[in-house]
Parts: structure tokens; C-alpha cells; sequence
């Protein structure tokens, strides 16, 4: 069965990730769903940030979770993608409202106004400041669309069981990822998670731990892979009949995959 292509944190190899261009670019390519990381500001609302500061993608000090909505939004989440695009005449314009920090709602407002059912892999951040309270409100905001039952185009991932445990108690049928950062991870972690649970093993642990893609095909377990990049690793992919590839470069994992 030919696999999902996720854009991770949008086509983000050739875009600023986590911004809505990125988003908007993964959708024309023809990503199947887009994958984001979120956080919670001071004042409560979620937005697409997956590391705790912003130094990286913001050249800004600041922390994530001590920032109200209103202050992350004067900020430019694009420009250290391509810092010499003021000297280059073939650099694209980006809109302004392009560079400003993306929140959860206008992304879910996206692919709601999308022209074909595009879905949606949300990771949640942890360990936060607010614990709990990042679950909780991505599933109120899933709520608001109605995107909380086993149809959702939405699933919720994380690399933190305790997480995962909390968004099932919000959204019981509301379809989850647990994600394994290390292959050894999942002797102990196969027996607390979910029957119905998706795993979601990096492909570098794949490669090194070939046994890791066999126990989990043994299982009978549906497998979504990050960050496929490179026609090696799709093929890797394909052997195991994982059933979703996450990927900053969904153009070509489609392009590969319509060979």
C-alpha cells in the first residue's frame, strides 16, 4: 500500500518551517498531511514552534512558553532561512503575514479551507512549564472543528506517554502516535502503550536497528517514520509497509512515489 506523505513542519527544506508558506507549499505539492510541533504561550494559545526558545528560528532570546501571543507575532520567523535575501534579486517576497509565528488555529483553519482532505500529525512539546494543559487545549481547538472522534483528519503525537495517556482520557477515539526517539525504548514501551496505538520510529534508528522495523511489523503494529528524505530511506520505508513518511521534502518523496 503506498504510504502517506507528511510534510514535516511543512516543505520546510525549501521554506521557513512551521511557517504558513511552508504549509501552503506542502499542500501544493501534494502532501497528503502536514506535520507540526506545538507549543503553548503565556496567555494560552498553542502555536507551531518546536523548539523551547527561539533563538534558531526567531534570532530572538526569548522563551516560548513566558511569551504572550501578542509579542511572538512582532517577531520574523523566516528570515534565518535565507539570511542573504535582501542581497539576492531572484529571493522570493514573502507576504508579511508569512513571517509572523503561525498558530494552531489558523493551520487547522488551512487545511479546513484546503480543496481536498489534507490531515494533520500534531506533536506536543514535552517536558513544558504547563504539562497538562497542552493537551488539553489542543483538544478543545480540535473540538472547535470537530475533529476529536476516530474520522478526524487530526492526530496527536508525542515522544511522552504520560501525554498521550492525557489527550486519550480528553478524546478517547481521537487516533495517536507514540513516538520512539531510541530503538531500545521499545521492549519497555510495547507493553504500556495502546493496542490501536501508531508508532512512530525515526528512520536513523531504523537503519542502525534493523530488528526494531521487524518486531514492530511482527506486532502488527501500523508504523509512520521520521524524517524520510532520500530515496534510500523511502525504499527502507516500502519494505517494512510503514504507512506514513514524514518528510521535509514531500514533493519529492510524491514524485519518488509516483515512479
Amino acid at each position: 500500500m503506498r504510504p502517506q506523505v507528511v510534510a514535516h513542519r511543512g516543505a520546510s527544506h525549501e521554506n521557513p518551517e512551521h511557517t504558513l508558506r511552508a504549509y501552503e507549499r506542502a499542500i501544493e505539492a501534494g502532501a497528503d498531511a502536514l506535520e507540526c510541533d506545538v507549543r503553548l504561550t503565556a496567555d494560552g494559545h498553542l502555536v507551531c514552534v518546536h523548539d523551547r526558545t527561539l533563538r534558531r528560528t526567531a534570532a530572538d532570546k526569548g522563551i516560548v512558553s513566558t511569551m504572550n501571543l501578542a509579542e511572538l507575532d512582532e517577531l520574523d520567523f523566516a528570515s534565518w532561512k535565507n539570511p542573504w535575501a535582501e542581497l539576492d534579486d531572484e529571493a522570493p517576497d514573502f507576504d508579511p503575514s508569512e513571517r509572523r509565528v503561525l498558530t494552531l488555529r489558523k493551520l487547522l483553519e488551512t487545511v479546513a479551507d484546503a480543496d481536498r482532505r489534507v490531515e494533520l500529525a500534531i506533536e506536543t512539546k514535552h517536558p513544558t512549564r504547563y504539562g497538562g494543559l497542552v493537551e488539553r487545549r489542543l483538544i478543545e481547538l480540535l473540538a472547535d472543528f470537530g475533529w476529536t472522534g476516530a474520522d478526524s483528519p487530526a492526530r496527536m503525537m508525542s515522544f511522552s506517554l504520560t501525554a498521550i495517556q492525557r489527550a486519550r482520557r480528553l478524546a478517547p477515539d481521537l487516533p495517536v502516535v507514540m513516538l520512539v526517539e531510541k530503538a531500545h525504548h521499545w521492549p519497555m514501551l510495547k507493553m504500556v502503550v495502546g493496542r490501536d496505538w501508531i508508532i512512530g520510529p525515526g528512520i536513523d534508528e531504523l537503519r542502525a536497528h534493523p530488528g526494531l522495523g521487524k518486531h514492530l511489523r511482527l506486532a502488527g503494529r501500523e508504523i509512520h517514520v521520521w524524517t524520510v528524505n532520500t530515496e534510500a530511506d523511502l525504499q527502507l520505508c516500502l519494505d517494512l509497509g510503514v504507512t506514513a513518511v514524514i518528510s521535509d521534502k514531500p514533493g519529492y518523496m510524491r514524485q519518488l512515489l509516483d515512479r
